[in-house]
């Protein structure tokens, strides 16, 4: 079966977009013990990630690049924060930039916000090359979206690593596992439906067996 691949220990476990649902459910299965550089954003295009990935976060959030475009709340509260694009990689920031701190014509807290996320990538790029093993979650992906992020990953991954997909689809009401012809790859399909508060108990299900060393 697809998700027995994914049982064992772990390094680190990241999440990679495509919103905030894996980096969610990760805390809710105690199962992110530190926050990854992608955790809080929105990335609808995996292939942009892999680019991210390949480009070592070359560039990521630098702030030539940065668009504010409107107003978002926090992840846990209805705190107002800015909603900022990175228009290199098509990468959105909706949880970083306070409101009642910057506004859409300046980024005051710019340099707080970017060593934060520093910190994060420099954590992840020292945890893929010294890690035995590491979990990379991807909600919505295509295969051909897949076998690029695994052909990258496993240029930039010293060790052992593993990628989980989880899709959701409005033609299933039940979690099912994918056979994906990908060595590292496991796929599921959730139902779509009320997906950030319907599915905890199959992701639930998904994490059985999966354990995290710090």
């Amino acid at each position: 079966m697809s998700l027995e691949k994914v049982k064992g220990n772990y390094d680190a476990i990241y999440s990679l977009g495509d919103l905030c649902l894996a980096a969610i459910q990760l805390r809710k299965n105690n199962l992110r013990p530190f926050a990854g550089p992608l955790d809080w954003m929105s990335s609808p295009s995996l292939s942009n990630v892999s680019r991210l990935l390949q480009n070592q976060f070359n560039g990521f959030m630098d702030l030539p690049n940065l668009n504010p475009t409107g107003y978002s709340t926090g992840v846990d509260s209805l705190t107002p924060y800015l909603v900022v694009v990175d228009e290199a990689y098509q990468i959105v920031s909706s949880h970083d930039f306070r409101a009642d701190q910057n506004t859409l014509s300046n980024l005051a807290t710019y340099s707080q916000v970017k060593e934060k996320l520093n910190r994060r990538i420099q954590r992840f790029l020292e945890k893929i090359v010294n890690g035995q093993r590491i979990l990379f979650i991807r909600t919505e992906s295509t295969f051909k979206e897949t076998l690029e992020l695994e052909s990258i990953l496993s240029k930039m991954v010293k060790n052992d690593f593993q990628i989980l997909i989880v899709n959701h689809s409005n033609d299933v009401s039940d979690m099912t596992e994918k056979n994906w012809p990908l060595e590292r790859v496991s796929v599921v399909e959730l139902p779509n439906h009320d997906k950030w508060g319907a599915n905890d108990h199959y992701w639930k299900k998904i994490f059985e067996g999966v354990h995290i060393h710090v």
